[in-house]
């Protein structure tokens, strides 16, 4: 049966999924091992099973599935988000090639950039990706790839992402982006011209905060290129792994639409309290970026931050008086979780370059769960109440 042809919580299930199962099981079975029998001399090397080779029947059914999903021809999981984002940056670019990249990204990506791609020998330029008419400034003869996100970490901000794959296209450049913040449900980018996706799959595609794994969809030319490198590279998704990830990926479509409602509900109830200077989040009509989202996306996430009126004092009250969220780092997953990105995915970059980008000592970033939303509404705003005196 062609998946593609079937909606996506259909695809989710069933997707990539190997027929006649094996064993009969209706789960995939963990391959658990490393060495496996050779049935004749002359098995060609592709042909072997070998788990560095990301060729076991964890990551055949894994790829099949995250390519129906994206609108890919084929997919590649690794051993984690930045093992997917380097992989494919260092594949991509080749020798001596030069990247434009979103100038807000996350903040591995941005470390990877500043303080590592240079060794290899390549170079990039930040650009901002909401204006069209800067790129051509920063295009050299090296140039080879566009990066961006699908939104941005903390700020929510949405890339004019229909003209970067245009510009690329003109341009003969590779159109790489991160799509975990959105995931396939709310935007397939493969849809409007993007030649690559990459996901932290530890986040929503998992959706259960118990794995760590990235992936990476494209065409099957593109994916064989990036393939052949991760086997030299070594990150490798074990199989145990591979096989929590397939069973996330069965509930992600039901997952992210309660993501969704809780998001935009939330959202809208912090925006009208007068202890939040600012929300920011897609969803809101006055988000800079409200239109742009809402013609590209199906809906706008469970991604959220805002700013308390009483700067970083209110803010660590606010954080300390919640009783559902767990204050901690990451994101995605079906418990919601707070934090201050000042103090953990951008505490690498200085004052100065944080404040320039928008991101504020006090904001508190929220990956809002799947819990009531009477409940989170209440948690939310009684901690607010409680934590509007400044200092």
């Amino acid at each position: 049966m062609d998946w593609k042809k079937t909606r996506l919580q259909t695809r989710a299930l069933h997707a990539g999924e190997p027929r006649p199962r094996i064993g009969g099981s209706l789960s995939i079975p963990i391959f658990q091992s490393v060495v496996f029998e050779h049935l004749t001399e002359d098995t060609a090397y592709d042909d072997i099973l070998y788990p560095r080779l990301n060729n076991l029947p964890n990551h055949v059914a894994l790829g099949r599935k995250l390519a129906a999903l994206e609108g890919g021809e084929a997919g590649l999981v690794t051993a984690s988000g930045m093992a997917a984002i380097t992989t494919t940056l260092l594949e991509t670019l080749g020798a001596g090639g030069h990247l434009l990249v979103q100038d807000q990204l996350y903040g591995g990506t941005h470390a990877f950039l500043v303080e590592s791609l240079s060794s290899f020998g390549l170079s990039f330029d930040f650009v901002d990706a909401g204006d069209p008419r800067s790129w051509a400034d920063k295009l050299r003869p090296t140039t080879r790839a566009f990066y961006v996100e699908s939104m941005t970490n903390p700020l929510m901000q949405v890339a004019e992402h229909q003209a970067v794959a245009s510009f690329a296209r003109e341009h003969g450049l590779v159109s790489i982006i991160d799509n975990t913040f959105a995931t396939p449900v709310n935007f397939r980018p493969l849809e409007i011209g993007f030649d690559l996706v990459v996901h932290s799959a530890t986040k929503y595609l998992n959706g259960h905060s118990d794995l760590v794994a990235g992936a990476i969809v494209g065409s099957g030319e593109r994916i064989h290129r990036i393939r052949h490198h991760l086997n030299h590279l070594g990150g490798t998704l074990d199989p145990h792994a591979c096989f929590l990830l397939n069973r996330g990926l069965k509930t992600l479509v039901l997952r992210v639409q309660r993501h969704n409602e809780n998001g935009l509900t939330l959202a809208r109830a912090l925006a009208e309290r007068p202890e939040v200077a600012c929300v920011h989040y897609p969803g809101l009509e006055d988000h800079p970026h409200h239109a742009r989202a809402e013609k590209l996306f199906d809906g706008f996430g469970g991604m959220l931050s805002f700013e308390p009126a009483g700067g970083v004092a209110a803010a660590r009250r606010i954080i300390g008086r919640l009783r559902i969220p767990t204050h901690g780092p990451s994101l995605g997953g079906v418990e919601t979780l707070v934090t201050r990105p000042a103090t953990t995915s951008h505490a690498g970059l200085g004052r100065e370059e944080r404040e320039r980008l928008g991101i504020g000592d006090a904001l508190i970033r929220v990956s809002v769960g799947v819990e009531a939303i009477d409940d989170l509404m209440q948690d939310f705003l009684g901690a607010l109440a409680d934590g509007s005196e400044t200092p």
